[in-house]
């Protein structure tokens, strides 16, 4: 017995289409050989996300404020257009943001801390 086989008993050639209104036989690829899958997805452009996280993580290494604000706003940005399908990364645009929260939440700490000590030691700047 030979496998596969049409239902008259001949067999099929490899790699061609079964006859019209029958099933492929199992273990032959679908679609059959030839027809393809159509033509790829073009890469999204991540660029705009890659750079909101470039900034933020720079933010926190030379402790500044700006850099932190921009990489909020620029993840903010590049998340939206993620989300609109416009461009990708949108997991990089979120770790943006929360970096970049994080920076903005150090700097206001630390601002606050050197207020209450200056408050606390009565700091005179005279």
């Amino acid at each position: 017995m030979t496998y596969p086989q049409d239902p008259y008993g001949q067999q099929q050639p490899y790699g061609q289409q079964p006859p019209y209104g029958q099933q492929p036989p199992y273990g032959q690829p679908y679609p059959p050989p030839g027809y393809g899958y159509g033509p790829a997805m073009p890469p999204q452009d991540q660029g705009l996300a890659i750079a909101a996280l470039i900034v933020s993580i720079a933010s926190l290494v030379v402790c500044s404020g700006l850099p932190s604000l921009i990489g909020v706003i620029m993840g903010h940005i590049a998340h939206a257009k993620a989300k609109r399908g416009e461009a990708g990364g949108q997991g990089m645009a979120l770790a943006a943001i929360i970096i970049g929260y994080l920076g903005v939440a150090i700097i206001v700490g630390l601002v606050l801390l050197f207020v209450i000590v200056g408050i606390a030691t009565e700091w005179d700047f005279d």
